[in-house]
């Protein structure tokens, strides 16, 4: 997905957004904004937002000296969904349909995105998403594909949903590889997140080696790269997966809560709608 010009307000937002959390003193803050008025000029629109993001995120990490500015909020969010465990697993296992509703409780878990703000209600966001009518289901070419699959590379995204993914996985019974990001940025999820949240007892843990919020393939490693290629079956989490691999060349299947309208129109839905949508190339415009 390209980067459109209501995409350039939120790069701001993102990093006054990132230096506050990162303790920067408000005249820092002001010359991280300076810096990152000073990288978009030189940044296509042809870029997809998370290429850009990448930029804006580093700066925040030179000026504040700080590695991973959001590792704080990462763990309070982790311990919260790891509190919720229980009741998402008992959710799921009283349901009618185990596995839609796992895809549910995955989905409800993506609201904890930092990238696009720092207001929402985890519990008040799974009660709605339980409910809610999906905008695109392609569940029965979903469950075919899964039943089919061996081996699953499962792409997270923030690192307190990762516990809801953990309940996904766990209705999947092929062998599932979870990719996580390379580096900080945002909240997203580092091998070390997925590990605290219990990834690891239901699949094996993986860097793809992108140091962007969303998988960047000229920016992964070779590891990824392969499973990326050959995997029987690829879910992507998130919006920043969904815009850098919605038009890559092969069958992927995305899990979104559409919480940007710029997103939500290039997908054709209504904002905060909640999809799981079957992509490959020629299904693009």
């Amino acid at each position: 997905m390209r980067t459109y010009l209501e995409c350039i307000p939120c790069f701001f937002k993102q990093g006054l957004l990132a230096a506050r959390i990162a303790g920067l003193a408000p005249d820092e803050q002001r010359k991280v904004l300076i810096e990152i008025a000073g990288i978009l000029p030189d940044i296509p629109m042809e870029a997809s937002p998370p290429e850009i993001a990448l930029h804006v995120y580093k700066a925040i990490r030179k000026s504040s000296g700080v590695q991973d500015p959001f590792k704080r909020i990462k763990d309070k969010y982790i311990s919260l969904a790891l509190s919720l465990y229980p009741e998402l697993k008992k959710i799921v296992d009283n349901s009618e349909d185990p596995l839609l509703s796992a895809i549910r409780v995955a989905i409800a878990g993506n609201i904890i995105d930092f990238g696009v703000g720092s207001e929402f209600d985890v519990e008040e966001t799974l009660k709605e998403t339980m409910v809610a009518q999906f905008a695109v289901l392609d569940y029965e070419l979903f469950k075919e594909a899964l039943v089919k699959a061996k081996t699953i590379l499962y792409i997270g995204d923030n690192a307190g949903e990762t516990v809801f993914d953990r309940v996904l996985i766990e209705q999947m019974e092929g062998d599932v590889i979870f990719a996580v990001r390379e580096e900080p940025v945002i909240n997203d999820a580092l091998i070390e997140d997925a590990e605290r949240s219990g990834i690891g007892e239901v699949a094996r843990i993986i860097s793809s080696g992108s140091d962007a919020p969303g998988t960047i393939l000229t920016r992964c490693n070779r590891e990824f790269l392969t499973l990326f290629q050959n995997a029987d079956l690829v879910i992507a989490k998130g919006q920043g997966n969904y815009e850098t691999l919605s038009e890559v060349s092969r069958e992927i299947y995305f899990l979104i809560k559409a919480k940007c309208p710029v997103i939500a129109r290039d997908i054709g839905v209504k904002e905060q709608s909640i999809v799981l949508m079957r992509l490959k190339r020629e299904d693009n415009p």
